[in-house]
């Protein structure tokens, strides 16, 4: 243990979670690109989680994202929690001055990473369905509060961290395909209908022992909730190559998480929806090899033609049901 960052102590002096001229000590965390994250024991020997927003991503493209985002995460949060109790560690704290967030500590024994789990082959159907019912549940809730879109003025912060990155940064690598991926970006960013968290992946994603626990809402925007479906959808896909044992297994995650949360659409017309995340992931599905923020685990070329081939064929006839994805998918990797 030791004295967490100046930076950090005066945001939680300021939250009124440290007093005047008080320390704590923690621990850095990895795994993050987008902040500096800590473990901390408080003086009155609560833990939490610290989150400092970083200006440059820790990724090898030139990344540059607006600091000021962990505001609209400490609200998607408090949304969140509103729409689906127990779906996000309980909001601590947010100083903007520093771009500090506190948050309620999750401990690993209890609460592993969904992203381990599937590495190591773990598919569990009925943990994916219920994390499409728990997205599908936040974003009915927001729907029908339309006022709440004041709340997250975040056009620009999603254009940095999400479109720009992913489908056109992968627009500049497939030239022929741009008209295809721009139309995409355009397409998201104009569609307006509810409450999105912006990255919904399996390592943001705690297996907990009530279910399902979202973090890192640092992309939170009022948009299109078929962003949040087809970005989570996309990472089930991707494992089948990192863990091939359990593709089966994957792809019928795929399919309970899809079902799950189509089940559960309320606020316009179930086709539409699904038909946008449709035609949106195999844009995805080419940003994790050709976009600003490649999947890691896709090491070997021939993994990462196997993504393109798919990809490229979809993004030339755009599908309109999920199940054409995955038997796409399916069909290429033997599954």
């Amino acid at each position: 243990m030791k004295n967490i960052p100046e930076e950090m102590s005066q945001g939680l002096r300021a939250m009124g979670l440290l007093a005047p001229g008080a320390l704590a000590q923690g621990e850095p965390l990895s795994g993050g690109v987008s902040s500096d994250i800590w473990r901390v024991v408080l003086p009155d020997g609560r833990e939490a989680c610290i989150k400092r927003a970083l200006a440059k991503l820790k990724v090898a493209a030139d990344w540059c994202v607006p600091v000021g985002r962990n505001r609209y995460e400490a609200r998607w949060l408090a949304r969140a929690a509103e729409a689906v109790p127990g779906v996000a560690p309980a909001l601590l704290g947010q100083d903007e001055a520093t771009g500090t967030l506190a948050m309620e500590w999750l401990s690993p024994a209890d609460h592993p990473v969904w992203k381990a789990r599937l590495r190591d082959g773990e598919a569990d159907a009925g943990f994916a369905a219920e994390m499409g019912r728990r997205i599908a549940r936040i974003h009915a809730f927001a729907a029908k509060r339309p006022a709440l879109a004041a709340e997250f003025p975040t056009d620009e912060l999603f254009h940095a961290i999400r479109l720009e990155p992913y489908l056109i940064a992968t627009a500049r690598a497939h030239p022929d395909l741009a008209e295809m991926l721009e139309g995409l970006a355009a397409r998201t960013a104009a569609t307006k209908r509810t409450l999105v968290h912006g990255d919904v992946s399996p390592k943001n994603i705690l297996v907990g022992p009530n279910g399902p626990v979202l973090l890192d809402a640092e992309c939170a925007w009022w948009g299109d909730p078929a962003f949040d479906l087809a970005f989570c959808l996309n990472h089930l896909l991707l494992k089948c190559l990192w863990t091939p044992r359990a593709a089966k297994g994957f792809l019928a995650c795929f399919e309970a998480m899809g079902q799950a949360y189509l089940a559960l659409v309320d606020w316009e017309a179930r086709e539409e929806i699904e038909g946008r995340a449709a035609s949106l992931l195999p844009g995805l599905l080419l940003a994790r090899v050709d976009g600003k923020s490649p999947a890691e685990y896709l090491t070997g070329e021939d993994d990462r033609n196997r993504v393109r081939g798919v990809a490229r064929a979809l993004l030339q006839a755009p599908p309109a049901r999920l199940d054409a994805v995955r038997r796409a998918w399916g069909e290429e990797i033997g599954a």
